[in-house]
């Protein structure tokens, strides 16, 4: 429940700033909550042993993707195309953390492509606790990195070239 939280207190920081980024937070949302349930973690109680059934976990493999794609091909475009419009350019600093957002796309990606429209069974769940565990750390990476990303950019923007 720890990146709701900080979703929440993000949200409620930069929530408004952009219709771009007011989607893309509703979109990392749905897919934690998802996180939640397929992982077997609940608000409050203690991790279930049991597997998800299979329509909870292509529903997470669908947003994960959606919400990947969203971001290389919606948020980072918008930027780069306002970015051109007022003259800015990028940064080490930025770059960087996009550097590190991307190098948590594999990962999940393979994820997605792995559990993304199978049936869950004794044979190939054997990894699944660890796997899903995985992905638990890796997007609480991505949002790290993303929020600093978003603050970087806001802040960017909010300052026209040469100022």
């Amino acid at each position: 429940m720890v990146m709701l939280n900080k979703l929440e207190r993000f949200h409620e920081q930069w929530g408004g700033y952009s219709d771009v980024i007011d989607y893309w937070l509703t979109l990392r949302q749905e897919l934690l909550v998802d996180y939640y349930n397929i992982a077997g973690l609940s608000a409050g109680k203690k991790k279930s042993l049991s597997l998800p059934d299979d329509e909870s976990l292509h529903r997470f493999c669908e947003l994960l993707v959606d919400y990947i794609s969203a971001g290389h091909f919606k948020i980072y475009n918008m930027v780069m195309e306002r970015w051109q419009a007022t003259g800015f350019s990028t940064n080490k600093e930025i770059d960087a953390l996009y550097f590190r957002i991307v190098s948590t796309t594999e990962p999940l990606l393979n994820f997605s492509e792995k559990y993304g429209d199978i049936s869950l069974d004794e044979k190939n769940s054997v990894n699944f606790d660890n796997q899903i565990s995985s992905i638990g750390e890796l997007l609480e990476e991505r949002f790290e990195h993303e929020d600093s990303l978003i603050q970087l950019i806001a802040e960017s923007l909010s300052v026209p070239p040469g100022a």
